[in-house]
């Protein structure tokens, strides 16, 4: 009898190492939700109360919501240059807000979050808005457009090349125009006129959208932009179908590689200017038509969680959503984004928002869910942007590329630890520094950046509001030279 247990026993029992291979749960997928110009108090789980946003609640009540999350610039094109790089956008030359037809900013072969996912044998993608530049520089829009997304790790791409108010207004995928007609090619230039196309400047009685400020080039679709443009009639999207042909990228690439890990960068256009609503959201928000982008945000999020929930792959996949800067109002539009505000507050209790040194600027929404290990809850941890690269590193088990600002945060973005970043530079038209509830703006600067020294503690003044500087000049003195030290490291 005992022979025949011990045969039995060597029969049924597997080693520890195959019961541990067999129950590790696979790698989740990763989807980045990254919303444009939407502000900390923007969201209805974030405070606001005409504004409803119920997908973006659920994302909140299923996963953890961060109090103190970060962009790594108060505008757009620096943010998404760190989030992708792991690198602080203010190190580096040329990283500042872009042209339509800049040239790619981040050189082919760089070690980027794409290329973390693609060399772990993920099938990588970005749908949306781009703003990092194409090309090398005067790119032919009728012809292959590269060096791209494609060279720095991404398989795929579905583009709006800069943003809605910049030339050409037209999508990119996978390195061609989509439906370009080659007896109708496309000229760019932003440095003059090209074709016969009317523009606002021009033309005023032609817009469907007023102007308060520039953007008074080409018009398309009703609409002036920044820039020059003729040609690529049959290209040329409808403002008002942008955030349905988004979504509805996003939600092939999520369906095409269901049977494998992905990593989607879901980049939408919402909530930047032009905001131009399709007109099942016109008039839904109750404080004017940038209420109503916030709820077609919404829906395109919702897009997202409906078809991981269809496709069985919600609970092993990552779902972050967060803004690549904070709130702005009046953008150049006539939008009635300020009069229609309706007691809604943007930026929440916080000062300033997009071009702003304050933490109105950077402090943006920023949601985590992930059900097979995140348990729902609310962190006040410091996170940022910039440190996707380093946690997603750890994540995977793979080397961090040396030398950047990135920094492994995951056991706060997973939950398991409620300390984040010990500190972080803020980047508007100045760099400021945190560091615990202490927030140290430089004095000096030029134009919306000049202004005495400011220190605030924001433990008991979240809004910014007293200037403690002269009371704790210990302080400030301490977060000078440690901003001077974190500026002067060689990288």
């Amino acid at each position: 009898m005992r022979r025949f247990l011990l045969v039995l026993l060597l029969f049924t029992s597997r080693p520890l190492g195959v019961v541990a291979a067999q129950e590790r749960p696979a790698r989740p997928n990763v989807i980045l939700i990254y919303a444009d110009d939407v502000g900390y108090g923007d969201l209805s789980c974030m405070g606001a109360t005409t504004v409803k946003t119920p997908h973006l609640d659920r994302l909140a009540k299923e996963g953890i919501k961060f109090t103190d999350g970060h962009a790594a610039s108060a505008t757009c094109t620096p943010s998404r240059y760190a989030m992708l790089t792991g690198e602080y956008a203010w190190r580096r030359k040329g990283t500042n807000i872009l042209a339509g037809d800049a040239a790619l900013i981040i050189e082919p072969g760089r070690p980027t979050l794409a290329t973390l996912f693609r060399d772990a044998g993920y099938r990588t993608s970005v749908v949306g808005k781009w703003h990092l530049g194409l090309g090398s520089g005067d790119v032919d829009w009728n012809a292959e457009i590269r060096p791209g997304p494609a060279e720095i790790g991404f398989d795929e791409h579905f583009l709006v090349p800069a943003t809605g108010d910049r030339v050409p207004c037209v999508y990119v995928e996978n390195a061609r125009v989509v439906g370009l007609d080659p007896a109708d090619p496309i000229r760019v230039s932003y440095k003059g006129k090209v074709g016969q196309d009317p523009t606002g400047a021009e033309h005023p009685e032609l817009l469907k959208m007023k102007l308060t400020q520039g953007h008074d080039k080409t018009i398309v679709n009703g609409i002036s932009r920044i820039g020059w443009m003729s040609g690529g009639k049959a290209a040329r999207w409808v403002d008002e179908d942008m955030a349905d042909v988004l979504a509805r990228k996003a939600v092939d690439f999520i369906e095409r590689h269901k049977d494998r890990p992905f990593f989607l960068f879901f980049s939408t256009h919402d909530i930047h200017v032009p905001r131009v609503p399709h007109p099942r959201f016109a008039g839904t928000s109750g404080c004017g038509t940038r209420g109503d982008v916030l709820h077609q945000l919404d829906f395109q999020a919702g897009a997202v969680l409906d078809a991981l929930d269809r496709l069985g792959l919600a609970k092993n996949t990552i779902v972050i959503f967060s803004s690549d800067n904070g709130p702005v109002l009046d953008d150049g539009y006539a939008d009635g984004a300020v009069k229609d505000l309706n007691g809604h507050a943007p930026a929440g209790a916080l000062r300033g928002g997009k071009y702003s040194p304050y933490e109105g600027g950077t402090r943006v929404p920023f949601l985590v869910r992930w059900p097979d290990r995140i348990k729902p809850g609310v962190s006040d941890a410091l996170v940022c942007q910039i440190d996707f690269l380093a946690s997603f590193a750890a994540l995977l088990g793979r080397p961090a590329p040396p030398g950047l600002d990135s920094e492994n945060i995951l056991p706060a973005l997973t939950g398991d630890s409620p300390k984040g970043r010990e500190h972080l530079v803020e980047h508007a038209g100045k760099l400021s520094l945190r560091k615990g509830s202490w927030k140290y703006v430089p004095g000096g600067g030029g134009g919306k950046s000049a202004g005495p020294e400011e220190l605030f503690n924001l433990a008991d003044d979240l809004g910014e509001t007293r200037n403690l500087a002269g009371k704790h000049p210990e302080v400030a003195r301490e977060l000078s030279a440690l901003l001077a030290e974190i500026r002067n490291e060689k990288r």
